[in-house]
This record gives C-alpha cells, structure tokens and sequence, in this order.
C-alpha cells in the first residue's frame, strides 16, 4: 500500500506544487495505475496483494479469506498508506513550505488534497456517497472477474497489470467527482498523516466530516459489486464447472464398471 501511496501522491504533488506544469489528471490516473500493479508483484506472493481493505473484505465475503485476517488487512495497510505519505511529504517538503497557503485548510491554496481524497465545490455528501459505492463496486466486479479461477482466465503473470488497467479505467472515468479513493485505507492513512504533518483537524471536519465516506462507502459498494458479480457471473460459472466435474467422475465410475464386468467375464472364460 506505501508503494501505491508514494508513486500515487507523488504525481498528485507534482501536478499541485508545480501549478501544472509538471503533470496532469491523466499523469495522475497513469501513476496510481501503475503504482497498484507495482505494489501487487511487489508483495502479491507474500500477502496476495490486496492493497485495499474492500478487497479483502470481497474475498472474505466470498470465504475466500479468512474473517481473522480483515483487520490486520486494514491496520497494516492503512500503516503502509501512512507512511507512503511521509515519504512524499518529506520528498516535497521544501516545495509545500515554498507553495503560498499550503497548509491553509480553508484557502485557495490548501495541499491537503495530495494526500487525501476530498470533495470538488459541487459534490454534496449524499452523490459523495453514492460516487463512493459505485466506484467501488465496479473496482470489486472487475477483480473478482480476474481472480475467478472459474472464469476466463487470466494468462499467469498478468494479473497485476491488469489490475492496475482496471484502477486506471475507474480514475479517468470516476475521478472528477472526490478523486476516487475507493480505499478505505489509502485515504485514511494519509490522512491521518497530514493532520499530525501540519494540516490540522480540518482534515477530519472539512465539508461536514467528508473523511468517513471514503472510509464506509467503499464497503457498501463492495457488497453490491460481490452481489452483481455473483448474481451475474460468479454462480453461473461455478455451476457449470460443478456440472463438468460431476459428469467427469460419473464418467470415470462407469469406466470402473465396465472394467470390472469384463474382468469377471475374461476370469470366467478361462475357468
């Protein structure tokens, strides 16, 4: 999650503190994408990979993670999210303090958002929401569709990259709203890392306590997406699979049979 945060927040911090001149929304999409794929073939062999909490929370939903393991999921990755921040805060330290108003919560030069997720002028907390669940829920479809070893597979190696596609798909698409956190993790960490960093308790009670709907939203969203994709793809698919499995050994006990019928047949004919 620190990889994700680090490359991610770095683009963001660029694009701010250089007034545009050294990024763009697109750069910003193409560095959170890639730094997602990155920080699965980092750590994917020794964790899986998840990165966000709402993924973990699909597959335990789904009974294929254990309950026990959520937790320490979303400690240790809101930890890694934290310190990906500290990094970029440190990398960009002398730039922040060079930028006019930069730890300004209310002014027009405020920072806070290179950390954390925060709401465009127009976005009221009710479409914040709802932005929230349905970019989450599209982000779950998709990596359950990858993941599925009952559905079209997905050639061994790729996955990361196609993961990190599937980010990048949902920030050119979803991000204009709040910047689509779709990770409980990824916002709250960095945030909690620009209070103590400077920016103050206004990260928690700006726009009427905005900070607890990327926390909560994205799990609402990840039980419709694990619903949608179960609904539609998942059960269909592991019926099919149930079905084959089950003519494969019907098949395999009358091959036992015949064989064992014309054993008794030949042992007859020689007596």
């Amino acid at each position: 999650m620190g990889n994700v945060k680090m490359f991610g927040c770095g683009a963001v911090a660029q694009l701010v503190l250089s007034g545009g001149s050294h990024g763009m929304f697109l750069t910003v999409n193409f560095a959170f994408g890639f730094a997602a794929t990155l920080g699965i073939l980092v750590c994917g062999q020794v964790s899986g990979g998840h990165l966000n909490p709402a993924v973990t929370f699909a597959l335990c939903l789904l009974g294929r993670e254990r309950w026990r393991k959520f937790p320490m999921y979303f400690l240790f990755q809101t930890i890694g999210a934290f310190f990906g921040a500290a990094i970029i805060f440190g990398m960009y330290y002398d730039a922040l303090w060079d930028f006019p108003g930069s730890f300004n919560m209310t002014g027009p030069g405020n920072t806070a958002g290179i950390f954390a997720t925060y709401p465009g002028k127009h976005l009221t907390i009710v479409n914040g929401f709802f932005d929230q669940i349905i970019g989450t829920a599209a982000l779950i479809v998709c990596i359950l569709a990858i993941v599925d070893p009952y559905n079209n597979p997905i050639p061994q190696g790729l996955e990361a990259f196609t993961v990190g596609f599937v980010v990048l798909v949902i920030g050119l698409s979803m991000g204009f709203n709040s910047g689509y956190a779709v990770n409980p993790a990824r916002d709250l960490g960095p945030r909690l890392f620009s209070a103590m960093a400077g920016w103050g308790s206004g990260v928690f009670t700006a726009r009427k306590g905005w900070f607890l709907v990327p926390i909560f939203a994205p799990f609402l969203g990840t039980i419709i997406g694990v619903m949608i994709y179960q609904l539609m793809v998942g059960f269909h698919v592991e019926g099919e699979v149930r079905d084959k499995l089950s003519m494969e050994e019907e098949n395999v006990r009358l091959a036992n049979v015949n064989t064992k019928e014309n054993s008794k047949e030949a042992t007859k004919e020689i007596y």
